[in-house]
């Protein structure tokens, strides 16, 4: 297959991901942050994994929902980034079909699972500080598990369209996908059909998602201040609000640049397409950076076993 941007074909079994456009000259300097951040994603949120599986006074609804985070996180890196290095180092940017739409498909489906995990840690702390005397009553090992199950189900039943729609289209255009991984509407906008199939339902997707979590998460939030205002003094207001602090730190990590991306892609024509692809990649790299570190650093019960390990 000819690597032209004239090429005429149709079910093409490559595409050429172009990395970061415009910017190929800086390709390995853009490698060196990205590699790092790939780096302290890995070690950090297999720590974190790592220290909740053995020791059992962290086997806690709380601790369980974090590596669920961490787990997602881990992945969700390793989709993307493996792949973008292979392209800043060594120029490989050819991507089999079938595996360009696996690699959309993980994703998305772990982006939506990442989301519904800090729902589920909304609901945590909510019964921890509303109904602390029910907490372990209310969220057994049982209830997280059949939590976890739906958080997976949601982000994998929600995204199955993606890949399954993207593979009917005719692409007879160009192979040349101008972006550093599979994202879904780069893939479908080189298809020669009418893709609105595949936009709305990406679009109805994205606001389902964010639109739901959000309501959810803002709704735990306002019963958890209600409560922390009832709290006789400033000291125990203080104390009990600081059991939230991390989640709503990883919360902002999260739907922010999220939101920033979705309002530059949809809004910001005038925006250089490299600054849209780097941007693309940031969001979806930052979470994963910053949510071990949040954890390790503002959970004392975590940054204790962190010392331990590296004293020992």
């Amino acid at each position: 297959m000819s690597d032209s941007n004239s090429t005429k074909f149709n079910n093409p079994s490559i595409f050429l991901l172009l990395g970061i456009p415009g910017l190929e000259m800086a390709h390995v300097w853009i490698s060196i942050p990205f590699c790092a951040m790939y780096t302290i994603a890995l070690l950090g949120n297999v720590t974190i994994l790592c220290i909740v599986k053995k020791e059992p006074s962290l086997h806690e609804p709380m601790y369980y929902f974090l590596c669920m985070l961490a787990a997602t996180d881990v992945v969700l890196s390793t989709s993307i980034v493996p792949k973008m290095l292979s392209i800043f180092w060594f120029n490989s940017r050819e991507i089999e079909f079938t595996s360009c739409l696996t690699q959309l498909y993980f994703i998305h489906c772990f982006s939506v699972m990442e989301s519904g995990t800090f729902v589920a840690m909304a609901l945590d702390r909510y019964v921890a500080i509303c109904n602390p005397l029910r907490h372990s009553a209310i969220l057994t090992n049982l209830i997280v598990a059949k939590v976890g199950l739906v958080v997976l189900l949601r982000g994998s039943i929600l995204v199955l369209p993606y890949p399954l729609l993207a593979r009917q289209w005719p692409y007879c255009r160009t192979n040349i996908l101008p972006h550093s991984y599979c994202e879904h509407i780069a893939v479908v906008k080189l298809a020669c059909a009418d893709i609105r199939i595949s936009s709305y339902y990406g679009l109805f997707v994205a606001l389902l998602v964010t639109g739901v979590d959000v309501f959810f998460i803002a709704v735990s939030y306002t019963q958890i201040l209600r409560a922390i205002f009832k709290l006789p003094t400033k000291a125990a207001r203080l104390k009990t609000f600081g059991t939230c602090s991390s989640h709503l730190c990883v919360i902002s990590a999260f739907y922010f640049p999220s939101l920033f991306s979705f309002l530059t892609h949809r809004f910001g024509h005038n925006v250089p397409l490299h600054f849209h692809i780097l941007i693309a990649n940031v969001y979806l790299l930052v979470p994963p950076v910053l949510n071990p570190i949040i954890y390790g650093l503002r959970t004392k019960q975590i940054r204790d076993r962190i010392l331990q390990l590296f004293t020992h």
